[in-house]
């Protein structure tokens, strides 16, 4: 059991940490909310990741490749929206005027929408983490169940830090915080573009 657990911290820190329109998000919101209201959205990964793991490790494998590039171009029109709004922020930033607040399950339901529509978590649990799972599962439901919990409690602290920290930049002052800003809308927008391409192009 153990064995499943220690993998599952290292693949829970690796999924937080690796750089992608999900983490993006939430950077963005720590930055024109604050910590305390993006904190909310290092949970969205527990409301999406069901459907995920399920289509990943059963399904996604068998899907004609057609299918797979819509869910790119679906995942790289969302994440251009969300540029778009992290560019209207940025352009019109004024840290006199306080944001428009999303409550803590509209934190959630939008991150988590983010994440599933962002086909990496998708490849990450089919070709990573869901031969891992599958293969706990069948030794034991319990060697599963260790996986599980090692990765997502990994995971959600690791996205929780990320969120206190940028949020915590943002207090530094508002050339930094608009300028951090402008970086998470163009990475965003790098993205949304470069899923757009694999949608496209991809052979």
């Amino acid at each position: 059991m153990w064995l499943y657990l220690v993998q599952g911290i290292g693949y829970g820190f690796a999924a937080a940490s690796q750089p992608g329109p999900f983490q993006t998000f939430l950077i963005s919101q720590a930055l024109t909310r604050g910590w305390k209201h993006a904190l909310p959205g290092a949970f969205a990964p527990l409301l999406s990741d069901g459907p995920i793991i399920l289509l990943s490790v059963l399904v996604l494998s068998q899907l004609p490749e057609w299918i797979q590039r819509i869910m790119y171009l679906v995942g790289g029109i969302f994440i251009l929206y969300l540029a778009y709004g992290a560019f209207k922020t940025w352009r019109d930033y004024d840290e006199t005027i306080p944001h428009a607040e999303l409550s803590g399950h509209q934190t959630i339901l939008k991150a988590a929408l983010t994440n599933a529509l962002a086909p990496g978590a998708y490849i990450f649990w089919m070709l990573v983490t869901g031969p891992v799972l599958v293969q706990g599962w069948r030794e034991t439901p319990t060697y599963g169940l260790a996986f599980l919990l090692g990765f997502y409690v990994t995971m959600i602290t690791g996205l929780a830090s990320i969120i206190i920290f940028f949020g915590a930049a943002a207090k530094l002052g508002p050339k930094l915080n608009r300028a951090l800003l402008g970086i998470s809308c163009v990475v965003l927008l790098g993205f949304g573009f470069y899923q757009l391409w694999l949608g496209i192009f991809q052979s």
